[in-house]
């Protein structure tokens, strides 16, 4: 019982948040603006995003997080429309980057995401979509059909390495899957922990040799769709909560420590 005890202690004390995004610190998503290059401040830099104002492409509501998640406060709605377009490029995009000069691209840490949608402005099956990807795409998630696969729809959320589908599972709708990428800086691997709901992630993909490579500023947390010749536009929703960075033994429970 004593050493039970003991390892359960130690197993708390050696686990820690680097880098909390869980929203928790925003009133409304107009605080985003607070962040600029010579005033960095918040839990994000806010600047790959299109011409119209904030709230056209993030909203944080109760509503918008994982129910089963206790320590986040709210989610967030984010929203590619016909604005969504960044620095005159021909991809829709609107991602969040972590602001914070602790060490998450060091050592072992886990990045802790859910990831929900809706049927209610469905992200299109027959376009690429890059989620929760790092600037060198050694680890993402992707979905919708994916640029020169055979077909022209694809219903997958699938997590990739270095551009390879190493898991993939139909997004349905109203379904919260709970993600974690197990990224190892110094050993140069990647794995892949998954739930679904109220359940404790397990791990789906064990870690494999990857191209590990972040100056700690470049993970996106959003989207970036490719655009494709006789697809329209149309407005696409993604629902984020429970967004963190820890170090240490994982933590399974979602919506990580309190």
């Amino acid at each position: 019982m004593k050493v039970s005890l003991i390892s359960t202690l130690a197993t708390a004390v050696s686990a820690a948040v680097l880098w909390d995004g869980r929203f928790n610190d925003l009133s409304t998503a107009a605080d985003l603006n607070k962040w600029s290059w010579s005033n960095q401040v918040g839990p994000y830099q806010y600047y790959i995003h299109g011409s119209a104002s904030v709230e056209k492409y993030i909203s944080l509501s109760a509503d918008y997080k994982n129910p089963a998640d206790t320590v986040a406060k709210q989610g967030a709605k984010f929203t590619l429309d016909s604005t969504a377009f960044w620095n005159g490029q021909n991809m829709r995009r609107i991602e969040l980057i972590p602001q914070t000069k602790a060490a998450i691209n060091s050592g072992k840490v886990f990045y802790h995401f859910s990831i929900s949608r809706s049927d209610t402005n469905a992200p299109s099956v027959n376009r690429e979509h890059q989620i929760c990807f790092f600037e060198s795409h050694f680890t993402e998630l992707k979905y919708g059909w994916i640029s020169g696969e055979s077909g022209t729809s694809n219903p997958n959320l699938q997590f990739m390495i270095s551009q390879n589908s190493k898991w993939k599972t139909e997004w349905k709708p109203n379904v919260w899957h709970n993600v974690a990428f197990e990224i190892d800086f110094s050993a140069n691997t990647v794995g892949f922990w998954h739930s679904e709901g109220a359940d404790p992630l397990t791990q789906v993909v064990a870690p494999v040799s990857a191209s590990t490579s972040s100056n700690g500023a470049d993970w996106h947390l959003g989207v970036l769709e490719l655009p494709r010749s006789g697809y329209s536009d149309g407005v696409e929703d993604f629902y984020f909560s429970g967004v963190y960075v820890e170090s240490g033994p994982i933590t399974t429970a979602i919506g990580g420590p309190g």
